[in-house]
């Protein structure tokens, strides 16, 4: 399908696109709006940013007009997401369509989406979990229901919306035309569409996990604590719109306080805020009164803002695919974009995750080659002043060492270090001759002379204690042996 003039739709939606000047379809556009005008079930997949909304949408409002009792639902993961649908499909709904909507969405008034409901809409675009309140309340009812959207399948898996999906559609009548699209096709969308699809029409254009082709990729490697400041310097060095990706809502409201006391145009979205303060948060951005959006993962999906030209990953996402959603924020609708991603130490394994599923072939840096261009770098270290201390100690000490040699005069004898490593257990044996140290009173051993070892040097002297036989017949002991010695000086009166 090369023109929406070539669509066999109605007149009046015809004239609504030419007004819109929808003149030549996207990709998607032009595979998956064939096949649901005649009422098959399609799983597409397709990058984001290529127009997938209108390929549901047309076929959408066609159906609706030929029948006039029948009721479409689109289920979107996000609040923003919801609200972009229902905006598109107004801007399609001309005077002539008499089609009424219903946007059920967490965060609004629910009078009001009951005033919506009484009116009998017929197009009702919401989140799972506010659909599942106007069921519970017996304010919605599906039995009419002939046409049913998933819309952004796999975010809604992962925000953990796959219980309350089962249960709309618990609600929906059993014969009615499902389409599912999805950015990435992982397992269990494809159980899924297993369980709730009838032989659906599989539709992909390109590599979902690839992306687009004009975004520019860049990446700075960064410490973490000068993290911020090269977040400013990128701001004053760029022009035009930028929407930073942070972890978490703490740090966005941070940042924003932070950048405002600074004077910078910023302002922050994430999960916590009221919609009705999302909304002038995104109508801002959109209209260019606010330059910086700073944002978590709830703005990553279906974000629709055409002026966003610079995309920054001040923090990496969570999930590798978020990186492709992320960057895909920029480059809309054919624009040029250009893609920052700022890398830290802590951030190698994520990376190698997110370059693993964009590019197949890729292949990390081993462990061992990180350990090598580690030890080369150690030495060029600047902060580490234990190993400074260190080797000004040893160098102090080498100097004080060379100068005492040279104070001291050539005729001083060296004193030579003795080497007291035991080599060898035969040396501590080697005795030329047995010499008494002791002392004795025995004026048997006193007479004797000490005998010479006739062992040779090599031998070891054997010490073995003969007995005295004379000692052992106490009757041959001398019968007067007394110190003479001493007892002369002793007298007793």
């Amino acid at each position: 399908m090369e023109n929406f003039k070539l669509l066999n739709i109605e007149n009046s939606l015809k004239n609504s696109l030419s007004k819109m000047n929808f003149v030549k379809p996207t990709p998607i556009q032009g595979m998956a709006i064939p096949v649901a005008l005649e009422g098959r079930d399609i799983l597409g997949t397709a990058q984001t940013g290529t127009g997938k909304t209108l390929a549901f949408s047309i076929p959408l409002i066609n159906r609706l007009i030929l029948d006039k009792n029948a009721l479409a639902l689109v289920m979107c993961p996000t609040r923003e997401l919801a609200t972009q649908v229902m905006e598109a499909i107004k801007s399609i709904i001309s005077d002539k369509i008499n089609i009424k909507t219903a946007l059920l969405i967490g965060g609004e008034s629910m009078q009001k989406q009951l005033r919506q409901l009484s009116n009998r809409s017929r197009i009702i675009v919401g989140t799972p979990g506010r659909i599942n309140d106007h069921l519970k309340r017996k304010s919605l009812n599906l039995s009419a229901t002939k046409y049913l959207v998933l819309d952004e399948t796999d975010r809604m898996l992962d925000m953990g919306f796959t219980p309350q999906i089962e249960m709309v559609l618990k609600y929906v009548p059993k014969y009615h035309q499902t389409l599912l699209f999805s950015a990435t096709l992982p397992q269990n969308i494809l159980r899924i569409s297993e369980r709730y699809l009838t032989k659906p029409e599989r539709i992909s254009t390109g590599t979902p996990s690839v992306p687009i082709a004009k975004i520019k990729q860049e990446t700075l490697q960064v410490f973490k604590e000068n993290k911020y400041d090269e977040l400013i310097d990128q701001f004053l060095a760029r022009k035009g719109s930028i929407l930073v990706f942070v972890k978490t809502k703490r740090s966005a409201d941070k940042m924003v306080k932070r950048l405002k006391e600074e004077g910078h145009s910023a302002d922050a979205i994430h999960g916590d805020l009221r919609q009705s303060k999302r909304d002038r948060v995104i109508n801002s951005f959109r209209k260019g009164l606010k330059r910086i959006l700073i944002a978590t993962d709830v703005a990553a999906r279906g974000l629709d803002i055409p002026l966003i030209q610079h995309v920054i990953n001040y923090d990496l996402p969570q999930v590798p695919e978020d990186y492709v959603h992320r960057i895909g924020r920029t480059a809309r609708a054919g624009s040029d974009g250009s893609a920052l991603t700022f890398l830290t130490s802590d951030d190698r394994s994520m990376w190698n995750s997110i370059n693993k599923l964009i590019n197949p072939n890729y292949k990390p840096i081993s462990s061992s080659s990180r350990k090598s261009s580690n030890s080369k770098r150690r030495d060029k270290r600047p902060n580490n002043k234990k190993r400074k201390f260190r080797e000004e100690k040893k160098l102090n000490f080498n100097d004080k060492r060379k100068s005492y040699r040279k104070g001291r005069s050539d005729k001083e004898p060296r004193v030579e270090k003795k080497d007291f490593s035991f080599k060898s257990k035969k040396k501590l044996f080697k005795k030329k001759s047995l010499k008494s140290s002791g002392y004795t009173n025995n004026p048997k051993y006193i007479a004797k002379k000490p005998l010479e070892s006739s062992s040779s040097e090599g031998e070891r002297k054997s010490f073995k204690f003969k007995r005295n036989k004379k000692f052992k017949n106490r009757n041959r002991r001398p019968k007067n042996f007394t110190f003479k010695k001493h007892s002369k000086k002793r007298g007793f009166s």
